[in-house]
């Protein structure tokens, strides 16, 4: 359980330190949103939840499996996917290139099924548990989608 909680830990810091140096504020307000686009609020403690659940995930897989190979194999996959995580935040935020965030989308998206499957692979709980994750990407990924087409030219 301890090693759940460090890896929760770890996850959300690391995730927390990516989210500090995005700068919502008026730019993003000023968009035209989808009436369906949930509050600031909520997305806090949505990825709060998300990310525990992943990093659970991760944990899991890294107990199903034994060779050094496996885990690099798996610190790979989950690394990889923090970058693509807080890449598209710096994208969308502090570029403010909606359309750039959709294609990167993209690939984050590709990641978190790559996480599916070999999670899966090794654990149905650690597959079922970083199932919201992709759940969520996928309906931001139609937010961010709506958003650029809502906006096009993106105002500066």
């Amino acid at each position: 359980m301890i090693t759940i909680l460090i890896a929760i830990g770890l996850t959300i810091a690391l995730m927390g330190l990516n989210a500090a140096t995005v700068k919502v504020g008026a730019w993003y307000d000023a968009l035209n949103k989808p009436p369906w686009n949930p509050p600031k609020w909520a997305f806090g403690p949505a990825w709060t939840v998300i990310l525990s659940l992943a990093a659970w995930a991760g944990v899991l897989a890294w107990q199903g499996t034994s060779t050094p190979q496996d885990h690099v194999r798996l610190v790979i996959l989950f690394a990889a996917n923090l970058l693509l995580n807080g890449l598209w935040s710096q994208i969308f935020f502090n570029l403010r290139r909606p359309g750039w965030a959709l294609v990167e989308i993209a690939f984050l998206l590709a990641s978190i099924l790559s996480l599916v499957l070999a999670f899966s692979a090794i654990s149905p709980l650690a597959g079922a548990l970083i199932l919201p994750y992709l759940l969520w990407v996928m309906f931001a990924s139609f937010l961010n989608f709506t958003i650029w087409r809502l906006n096009r030219p993106v105002p500066a």
